[in-house]
């Protein structure tokens, strides 16, 4: 198993002050954590030859891809999760395997206290003379950077900041004469006129120096359609096909309106004439009353084959109700159709299909990203898989992973603080999810708890497990569901339970769809429900804001220390 490079920097990092004599910290030790998933559109079958969408699901926004002879890396947004842009590895674009994290060191950036949606936004790969780079803006926290790596498992560089660059969604380009270009989404070049009105700019850039050189020029004012005042073009990508260089970009905001247009022009600085039929891809417009519904999509992303095809990676959300979803915007596949010299990925009025024909490649063999599955961690140590990521970026080893436990020490950072707690997580990657574990804590001081929660930022989540309070020990679930809450949360139910000293208790959410059910029980396979048909809502996009999706995993906090 591959596993994160975040513990050698830790302990290489410089030693922290020695601590004084004082009682050991309490630690929570979780065992067993299962994760199981599926969703309404598993019912339809995926016959041989054919691929499920999406290919990556949950929390992987912003994807971004690359090909080297025949291995592909993707690369997506993580915001003020660690470690972050994680990389995942496939030789046919279906099946895919986190190899690493880009952003695994805790000197690498510094995410403050942060919302859980700022920080690393929109990263994009590309691969040049041997070296794999990444683009990145660090949103409130430094500004565009350039990472790169010889092996795109890491190690990765520290980041190289580009001052000159601004705005965000920066990506590189390499011309067949090896010149570098950045393309990224700015302020436009005098004032805004409206919400929403951006430009895409160039820059070229140096990769001996690592640095911006030359003018910079506006490439995109406004949009596609400038007359119907279009926001938010970003995430822009310059590919280059038969003499042409096309300019793609996500138009029209993140949400619904979401999507992908494309421009074409003779040389690289322009000017670029917008296609007469886009947008390329979209899901705007469509029935809100259609089935099992795919909206959202655009951010793509475009890649070829070694056989001349053709394929776009892209992002959109998969909502139950009105438009709620809680696993955030996940990575979809399409083939690319090239018309009259323009690159399609869908055209107007069409569905994204859940199922369609995959790419002609090798098959990767990989742990299933797509489709119902179950995925158990074992916590056989010594570090957890690369998919687990914790609140902002530690700056002590809190944390140890051996023998089939998890421990986490209890410490004051608590969830809703704007802190970094003791918490590790994984993505909610299903609408109907269950996550349970197995914890061994014993609460010692009014405030101390430790169990699981489902979480989309501070202000917003759900806890269930074990807690102190009025010097008893309870089994409780908790919710904080806005600001208006206090920070350690509201009790929603709770249980005077009786445990021996390390006796076992194990923990349950169960969620379904915007309904979440908590559960505990002392013996293994048998369940108390302490509270069903919450309302899991709270944790969707549309309540709860931002960018990011749900997590699901174990936290201790420590009211002492």
């Amino acid at each position: 198993m591959i596993r994160t490079a975040m513990t050698l920097a830790l302990l290489a990092a410089p030693a922290l002050a020695p601590m004084t004599a004082q009682a050991a910290p309490n630690t929570a030790a979780f065992s067993n954590f299962v994760y199981q998933g599926s969703d309404p559109s598993d019912a339809i079958k995926a016959g041989p030859g054919q691929y499920r969408n999406p290919v990556v699901q949950g929390f992987y926004p912003d994807p971004s891809v690359t090909r080297v002879g025949g291995d592909y890396y993707l690369v997506n947004s993580t915001f003020t999760w660690f470690p972050g842009l994680p990389i995942h590895h496939s030789t046919d674009l279906v099946n895919w395997t986190q190899i690493g994290n880009a952003i695994d060191r805790p000197g690498m950036l510094d995410f403050k206290r942060l919302g859980l949606s700022r920080a690393v936004f929109a990263p994009a790969i590309t691969h040049h003379d041997g070296l794999f780079y990444i683009l990145n803006t660090c949103v409130d926290c430094g500004g565009n950077f350039l990472i790169t790596a010889k092996d795109p498992k890491g190690p990765w560089s520290d980041p190289v900041w580009l001052p000159q660059v601004g705005g965000i969604d920066a990506s590189l380009f390499f011309d067949d004469d090896g010149r570098g270009w950045i393309v990224n989404n700015e302020e436009p070049p005098g004032p805004a006129e409206y919400q929403g009105h951006r430009a895409i700019w160039i820059q070229e850039y140096d990769p001996k120096t690592q640095k911006t050189i030359g003018p910079r020029t506006v490439l995109l004012d406004k949009g596609v359609n400038p007359a119907a005042k279009p926001i938010w073009p970003e995430g822009p990508h310059i590919l280059k096909k038969d003499g042409w260089y096309y300019l793609t970009a996500a138009e029209g905001g993140t949400a619904e309106g979401h999507s992908q247009v494309a421009l074409r022009s003779k040389a690289v600085t322009g000017p670029y004439v917008p296609y007469e039929h886009n947008p390329i891809l979209t899901q705007r417009g469509l029935p809100k009353d259609r089935p099992l519904p795919i909206t959202s999509a655009g951010h793509a992303d475009i890649v070829d084959t070694p056989d001349g095809k053709w394929w776009a990676t892209f992002l959109a959300v998969r909502p139950y109700g009105n438009d709620l979803y809680n696993t955030g915007r996940e990575t979809f596949l399409l083939p690319v159709e090239w018309k009259d010299g323009w690159p399609v990925i869908l055209e107007n009025g069409k569905t994204i299909p859940y199922v369609a024909d995959a790419p002609k490649l090798p098959k990767t063999p990989a742990p299933p990203t797509s489709g119902p599955f179950k995925a158990a961690e074992s916590f056989a140590g010594p570090e957890l898989p690369p998919g687990w990521m914790t609140m902002r970026i530690p700056t002590s080893r809190w944390w140890s992973v051996k023998g089939g436990t998890l421990n986490l020490e209890a410490r004051k950072d608590k969830l809703g603080g704007q802190e970094q707690p003791s918490i590790w997580a994984r993505r909610q990657q299903h609408m109907n999810a269950t996550a349970s574990t197995t914890v061994r804590f014993t609460p010692k001081a009014d405030g101390d708890k430790a169990g699981l929660v489902a979480l989309q930022s501070d202000d917003f989540y759900w806890f269930v497990g074990l807690v102190r309070d009025g010097g008893k020990t309870l089994v409780r679930v908790e919710k904080r569901t806005g600001k208006g809450d206090p920070v350690d949360g509201v009790v929603v139910a709770e249980k005077s339970v009786s445990l021996k000293n390390g006796q076992p208790l194990n923990l349950k959410i169960d969620v379904k769809a915007g309904a979440l059910d908590f559960a505990y029980g002392t013996a293994p396979g048998k369940w108390e429900t302490l509270k069903a048909g919450a309302d899991g809502t709270s944790l969707s996009t549309k309540v709860a804001g931002g960018f990011v999706g749900t997590m699901l995993g174990v936290y201790a906090h420590g009211a002492e220390q």
